[in-house]
């Protein structure tokens, strides 16, 4: 896809997206041309699944932008991946949290973290039980170098996008329910849910961060 194509799709997503919502380009296997035509475009939220691709592509693309970790993060990659992104949206076990925590002490702000959340109890997938979150996030407040915001989650694969909708309402429902609880101070204030299949969905349950691959690259 060329350049000036992968730009329009960003524009035309941007512009259907409400304000408020953060789009997040997912650049999974996306070469950093592909990545700059997409911030050239407006797009200002750079998502990466894995610490080494991301660490590459950070030396070639010299634009500003946001940077996301969005996929599994092994604890061994944790220090590098707490001094590499400006986010992290997939911590799901208190040794990751803790190595995150180890990584950032010497930075002057604390690093922005999800929650990620099995939503959809699938067997083989990572993040915590929704009954675990609220022990969970609790728990994440003894790391001052962590910034809890709130909730991320990877629900299965939809057939159709509407598939998706009782699993965005669920993890709405678990971060207001986060909030009534005063599980952290400041309240949780970020959802990220959706992806280029049903992110309108997702948008129309509460999503306030939607994670964008095929819909602004087209297919790998």
């Amino acid at each position: 896809m060329t350049a000036e194509t992968i730009a329009q799709r960003c524009r035309d997503i941007l512009r259907r997206v409400p304000s408020g919502v953060t789009v997040v380009a997912a650049t999974k296997g996306r070469t950093p041309d592909e990545i700059r035509a997409a911030l050239y475009a407006g797009i200002r939220h750079i998502g990466e699944n894995y610490v080494q691709d991301a660490e590459g592509k950070r030396l070639l693309i010299p634009e500003p932008a946001v940077w996301h970790m969005i996929g599994h993060l092994q604890r061994n990659k944790a220090g590098k991946a707490a001094r590499l992104f400006d986010w992290v949206q997939t911590v799901d076990t208190t040794d990751l949290a803790r190595s995150l925590a180890a990584a950032r002490a010497l930075e002057a702000a604390a690093l922005p973290v999800l929650v990620e959340v099995n939503i959809g109890r699938e067997e083989h997938k990572a993040g915590v039980l929704p009954e675990a979150v609220l022990p969970f996030v609790r728990s994440l407040t003894r790391y001052p170098q962590l910034s809890v915001r709130g909730l991320m989650a990877v629900p299965p694969v939809p057939e159709r996008p509407d598939d998706s909708r009782p699993h965005f309402r669920a993890l709405r429902h678990l971060l207001e329910e986060l909030n009534r609880e005063r599980a952290v101070d400041p309240p949780l204030d970020v959802l990220s849910m959706g992806m280029s299949a049903d992110w309108e969905v997702a948008v129309e349950e509460g999503a306030t961060m939607i994670r964008l691959g095929a819909a602004l690259f087209g297919s790998r």
